[in-house]
């Protein structure tokens, strides 16, 4: 717990000291992630402010369950094309039953100098009324700049 409570106070702290960065405004992609298995969904970036956003995922998590989830990001910038970010949000899974979950997020980020960009971010999440309560995905996206 304390070392929850760690990461969100760097992160806190990192919001206010770090210096805005230009990201685009809309982004569409892949995220692969491992999460029990492997899963795939579509992504979606709207920037919303200066240097938030927020991500949308719609896809299949081992291969017979569907997941939705929306992350509300803090984007800042590391160096030249690198960015880092980190967010929180929820979302629902989906098979004969449904189930809500919590999420956060942190990840790093590449620009390439064409319209691409890739990313690999780790997604702790917490369900809500599944058995198994607490899982993590580490997940690699591929999008394109719109």
């Amino acid at each position: 717990m304390k070392q929850i409570l760690f990461i969100f106070g760097f992160l806190f702290l990192a919001a206010f000291s770090s210096k805005a960065q230009e990201f685009p405004k809309n982004a569409i992609g892949l995220r692969i992630g491992t999460s029990e298995g492997f899963g795939a969904s579509i992504s979606y970036q709207r920037k919303l402010k200066e240097r938030n956003r927020l991500e949308v995922n719609l896809g299949l998590q081992k291969l017979n369950e569907l997941k939705a989830s929306g992350l509300y990001q803090w984007v800042w910038k590391l160096e030249n094309q690198f960015n880092w970010y980190a967010g929180i949000g929820a979302g629902i899974y989906s098979t004969s039953q449904s189930s809500l979950f919590l999420a956060s997020g942190i990840g790093v980020e590449y620009h390439f100098t064409s319209p691409f960009l890739i990313a690999i971010d780790f997604r702790p999440e917490f369900s809500l009324d599944r058995g198994n309560g607490f899982q993590s995905e580490i997940a690699l996206s591929m999008r394109y700049r719109l």
